[in-house]
């Protein structure tokens, strides 16, 4: 019997020294071997990049998740009370591992040899999504025991919780209930009702197949199951739980929800951050704030959205989408399907005409409502028989649709009208000229329609709104705007080929001997040839690089005088900026800040900024490149196009702190229109992705749209006239020569001068003039002078390249020059 107990107690003490053993070696394995737990307090879940607007607008969010992480103590207590009463019940009980859920899987599994349930707490789901797989094994659900326990050790249930609810996949791309809420109801988590929350509360089992997109009849039936595990623990009353489930769905996809539309600075802004963080941007979680100015990003959208249709209208209505045939009522459901498959473009809506009266228009729309289009709407709509021709006006909507046609109808004020996606293109993009950043930026009618931006990809020529950069330069080689060159024909010969260049005013007129000044205001194409080749092409390229062009951009012959260079508008828009700002050039840029997940900024802009010597001490002077002296005379000049020459609609604006150029190609491919006051620089350029006529100019394209956004991005704005520089004197001229004449003579006029480059006196006009010109009389109409100067262009400028220069011709339509 002795030596039985002593067995026993051998065995026993055996088994004690096995059970330490084992214990010790699960704590060693628990502590070394498992992952460290305490990154969950620091753990960075995979949230989308956000793009905002300066003041804080969302303009996109770019990632393959959507997650919106919510700390603990503001995911609202009735989704907390809905995931415990499903998930975990007992979750703030245990300590990681709830004994009686593993005592049920373990049961489940003897009776039917199946893994039918897990047994899973929060804690240890919490362990499997940041540590382990989803492969069901014993190995695995050791580890995640081992792991939960650990966990709980180091993690408050609080913390433990709100990991689990930012990090559980709900379906359809959400990761979170925060996500989880937009996606699905399209409201912040604080703003969902508790039938709502219960909804969330079942997802987890199933995301993919219990969702209310996929599977609507099933989600209810998993809503109602978790509004009946709250009502049976307590955590509401009959009377809510009745409620509850009587609640329908409502539960539709929404896609993000953008405070402001400006997808093609977005773009910009993901290609830059791109090179600079690499593909960690969609994941990190990082806030970018842009430069952009969410107010003037709307005046921008709308400017060029609106004159464009307005464009396109008046080139005519090119007819229906397609037919549908005879609408009937029991093909109305079938045709409500069809045109859900089609796109809505920039608020252009696919419609189909089910009825018509001589001049009414009812169309059917995707979401089964009936609308009306009243004549206003319909009357623009003169067929187009081919690009130059439109056919008569309507005066019944017969003439322009029928039955079972599908057509866009547009809103507007007065009621929806009819309408079609463009076909030629726009953009529009805004400066701040004393720092260079991108207040605005559309490039294009619509970025689904066309991801292409023109204001920083697209090379076009920019006609005569190029102008300035060459009379800028005359200006600083010793001409003034005084100046008087002979606008007279001109016949440039190229060696190479022997072929001949004759280029002409847009008038076809030629205007004898002209200041410089009336040659900029209305865009005097021989005047600037002239001025070029009295330059010289060297001097002339040399100059242009100040402004930030280069030298490949820019044609090697006298072309370039008429803007056959090949830029964008963002380009176009720096150089402008130099005006603007008295001479100093700024750099374009679209992003200001960069927050990472932690709210810490870890990217600050630091532009350079024209601020005339007087800086503060954390701002970088931008670079001058032109004196003050000669950007107060182009800014003169251009003011005057808008006071008097080819933009005198602008006029209309009301201001007098404006100056720009027209620009228009060869064939009136290209339109544009280039603006600015001292705190706002704006561009317009109007053409087809594939180049042909517009048959506009640019005051007719362009203008129209630079003027619709400076009137709302100026609006309540202080006028904003730059001072006269020191360097300036102001001398009475005669108009006709340009000499100076007595300052208290009763004729002539007053003109700008460098101190460097007065005028000389001319003693015989002043006692000749009996009477006071203007500049508006004083170049007279020399269409009878015609004898030309032949000029021979250098071998290696083949002027009568198409890209640069038209060909000799006696056609006069192909002897239209650049305007």
């Amino acid at each position: 019997m002795n030596h039985f107990f002593r067995l026993v107690r051998r065995i026993i003490i055996l088994f004690l020294v096995l059970c330490t053993l084992s214990v010790a070696g699960i704590l060693y394995y628990m502590e070394f071997e498992l992952p460290d737990i305490d990154a969950l307090n620091t753990v960075q879940l995979q949230v989308p990049l956000q793009i905002f607007s300066h003041d804080g607008k969302l303009i996109a969010t770019f990632g393959e998740k959507r997650r919106i992480p919510i700390p603990y103590d503001q995911i609202p207590k009735p989704l907390i009370e809905a995931v415990l009463a499903t998930e975990d019940q007992r979750y703030f009980q245990h300590s990681g591992v709830d004994i009686q859920g593993l005592g049920r899987a373990a049961l489940a599994l003897i009776l039917t040899g199946r893994k039918l349930q897990g047994g899973s707490t929060i804690t240890m789901q919490v362990a499997r999504s940041f540590y382990l797989t989803r492969h069901k094994t014993f190995g695995r659900k050791l580890r995640e025991i081992l792991l939960a326990i650990k966990i709980e050790h180091r993690l408050t249930k609080e913390k433990i919780l709100e990991l689990y609810l930012n990090k559980v996949f709900l379906g359809n791309r959400a990761y979170g209930v925060g996500a989880a809420a937009e996606v699905y109801y399209g409201k912040h988590l604080n703003q969902l009702t508790l039938d709502q929350y219960a909804m969330l509360a079942g997802l987890p089992k199933a995301p993919s197949t219990l969702n209310p997109i996929a599977n609507p009849q099933a989600a209810q039936k998993r809503r109602d199951h978790v509004l009946w595990r709250m009502r049976d623990q307590g955590y509401i009353s009959e009377e809510e739980y009745s409620s509850a489930t009587q609640a329908p769905l409502n539960a539709s996809y929404h896609d993000l929800q953008t405070e402001i539309k400006a997808p093609y600075v977005a773009e910009l802004v993901r290609e830059q951050l791109e090179q600079m963080y690499g593909d960690s941007i969609y994941t990190d979680g990082f806030k970018v704030y842009s430069t952009i100015d969410s107010q003037l990003q709307v005046a921008a959208n709308q400017s060029v959205r609106e004159q464009l249709l307005a464009y396109d209208q008046r080139h005519g209505y090119r007819g229906p989408m397609e037919n549908l045939g005879t609408p009937s009522i029991e093909n109305m459901e079938e045709w409500e399907q069809a045109l859900r498959k089609k796109p809505v473009i920039n608020s252009l809506e696919p419609a189909a005409v089910v009825e018509m009266t001589k001049q009414t228009v009812t169309v059917l729309r995707s979401n089964g409502e009936l609308t009306t289009l009243s004549w206003p709407g319909l009357s623009w709509a003169r067929r187009q028989i081919n690009a130059d021709y439109l056919g008569p006006k309507p005066r019944s909507a017969s003439q322009i649709l029928k039955l079972g046609d599908v057509v866009l109808i547009n809103p507007s004020p007065n009621g929806y009208q009819l309408a079609q996606i463009p076909k030629a293109e726009a953009g529009l993009v805004a400066l701040n000229p004393r720092n260079g950043a991108i207040l605005a930026m559309t490039g294009g009618f619509d970025y689904q329609y066309s991801k292409f931006n023109r204001i920083t990809s697209a090379q076009r020529q920019p006609g005569s709104s190029f102008k300035p950069f060459v009379y800028s330069a005359a200006l600083e080689k010793g001409f003034t705007l005084a100046t008087v060159i002979n606008d007279a024909p001109i016949i440039i010969e190229n060696t190479a080929d022997n072929s001949l260049w004759r280029p002409q005013n847009d008038t076809h007129k030629f205007y004898g001997p002209t200041r410089l000044r009336t040659a900029i205001i209305e865009s005097r194409n021989l005047v600037s040839i002239r001025l070029l080749a009295l330059m010289g092409m060297s001097y002339t390229v040399d100059y242009l690089k100040r402004f930030g062009f280069i030298p490949s951009q820019l044609p090697p012959g006298l072309s370039l005088a008429l803007g056959t260079a090949m830029v964008t508008p963002l380009q176009m828009a720096q150089a402008y900026a130099v005006f603007a700002n008295g001479g100093l050039k700024v750099v374009p840029f679209a992003i200001d800040t960069i927050r990472n997940s932690q709210d810490e900024v870890i990217y600050q802009a630091k532009p350079l900024v024209a601020c005339n010597n007087d800086c503060s001490p954390s701002e970088a002077a931008a670079p001058r490149v032109l004196s003050s002296e000669n950007t107060f005379l182009i800014s003169s000049a251009l003011h005057d196009v808008i006071q008097r020459g080819t933009a005198k609609q602008a006029k209309n604006l009301g201001r007098n702190d404006l100056a720009g150029k027209t620009g228009t190609t060869q064939n009136q491919v290209d339109a544009w229109f280039a603006g600015y006051n001292p705190d706002l620089v704006a561009i317009s350029w109007v053409g087809f992705d594939q180049p042909q006529s517009l048959h506009e100019y640019g005051s007719t394209a362009a203008l129209p749209m630079w003027m619709q956004f400076m009137q709302s991005a100026l609006k309540g704005k202080p006028e904003n006239i730059p001072s006269q520089p020191p360097g300036i004197i102001s001398i009475r001229i005669d108009p006709k020569t340009g000499k100076r004449i007595s300052a208290n003579s009763a004729s002539g006029m007053f003109e700008f001068f460098m101190e460097p480059y007065l005028p000389e006196s001319d003693l015989i006009s002043d006692t000749s003039q009996t009477g006071e010109n203007t500049d508006e009389d004083a170049d007279g109409n020399t269409d009878e002078n015609t004898d030309a100067d032949v000029v021979p262009g250098p071998d290696n400028n083949n002027t009568s390249d198409s890209n640069h220069a038209p060909e000799t011709s006696s056609d006069p339509q192909n002897e239209m020059s650049l305007y």
